[in-house]
Parts: structure tokens; sequence; C-alpha cells
């Protein structure tokens, strides 16, 4: 499995824009390609999607984290140009306007095989859980939920063994304990608290970083 970084709020390659909020595509062999949220801006999720070699036709899929500008701001520009997209929205976000199929989600729901969402928690936010073949990889958008309860939500599935995505104020830091990887993106603000309590397995986040799981 792959995981790209399209959109955070630093840039690690060189042709890249760097802006608040979070987009990652996610490639799992057997499956089709899932956009992780839209960041912001429509514009400069295009320009990035584009560097990193990507077409908006090449995605079949998006997966809604929460309603916020900083995670659905770029959908609307993305179904101006790919009609053909199913979104995956939980049940408090808003339509949108142009997909040729949109999935509310309330309960914990299976996308794919081995692709599930944790459903939606405390009326906010869905996190996707990927089975790479061995263990679970949970890709949060700001987890307000909390990180305790997604990773609670997650492990119905199976064994937790990496987290991605915007951590928020996430201090429980010994939740973190038994995960294999980290990647604190977007809105984390203890970035640096985590690297130094798990510098083996915690990973810079960033547009253009490519996560291979």
């Amino acid at each position: 499995m792959k995981i790209t970084v399209v959109y955070d709020n630093k840039a690690l390659k060189k042709g890249l824009k760097a802006d608040w909020g979070f987009a990652c595509l996610v490639e799992k062999p057997g499956a089709p390609a899932i956009l992780f949220d839209t960041g912001a801006d429509g514009s400069l999720l295009l320009h990035n999607l584009s560097r990193l070699g990507f077409q908006p036709d090449m995605i079949s899929e998006v997966f809604i984290s929460h309603a916020h500008l900083d995670h659905t701001g770029g959908l609307p520009d993305l179904l101006r140009l790919n009609q053909r997209l199913r979104v995956y929205l939980p049940a408090s976000c808003p339509r949108p306007i142009g997909a040729a199929e949109v999935i509310s989600i309330r309960e914990p729901f299976q996308l794919h095989e081995g692709i599930f969402s944790t459903g939606e928690l405390n009326g906010i936010e869905q996190s996707l859980i990927v089975n790479a073949g061995h263990a679970l990889t949970v890709i949060v958008g700001c987890s307000h939920p909390g990180v305790r309860a997604i990773l609670r939500a997650a492990s119905r599935f199976g064994k937790v063994s990496a987290l991605i995505g915007g951590l928020h104020g996430f201090s429980e830091f010994e939740l973190l304990d038994d995960l294999k990887l980290v990647c604190p993106c977007h809105c984390t603000q203890f970035k640096e608290e985590i690297k130094l309590l798990y510098p083996e397995k915690c990973l810079t986040c960033g547009a253009g970083k490519v996560l291979e799981i």
C-alpha cells in the first residue's frame, strides 16, 4: 500500500505548495485510488496532484473525514474535473454537488475489502482504516473525537500498527507505545514532542511525503 501526502501545512518537495489543510492519496492493490480529504483550496490541491504525477481522472473515490473547510475546500474543483467520483461523507457533512454517488456514513462501514470507516465518531468525524495485509493503518483528518476513541473504534477491525494525519492537541502519548509508525500531520500541536519520544517510528509529514506500508 502507498500513501502520498498531497496537501499539508508543510511541503517536502520542490514545486509543491503548502497550506493549512490536509489530503492524501491512498493506493491499495485491488482497490480504487482513494483521496482522503481535499485540503482547503482546489487550485492548490490540483497543482500538487499534478506535480506528484496524479490526474483528477485517476482518482475514483474521495473520503471526507469531516466538514471543516481545510478538509473539504478542494472538493468542488475536483468534482468539476471528475464527475465520476464516489464520495464518502460523515453523516453530519453537507452533500456535495456534482458527485456520481454520495455515501453518507454514520456507523462503521466497509468501503472495499480491507478498507473501512470507523463510522462518524462524536457526531463530527470519521477516520479511514486500511488493512495492508498484516495490521491496520488508521488515517485521520483532525482527530476531533480524540485519538483514544479513534483507535478504539479502529481496533474492532484488527490490530492497529500505524497512525497518520492530524492529531490536534493530542497529548496522551502513551497511546502510541504499541504502534510501529506514527506520522503527525497538519494540525498536530505536539509534533516535536512526539518526535522526541518516538524518534525511531515518528515520520515527518508534508506534501510530497510517500509512505510504503
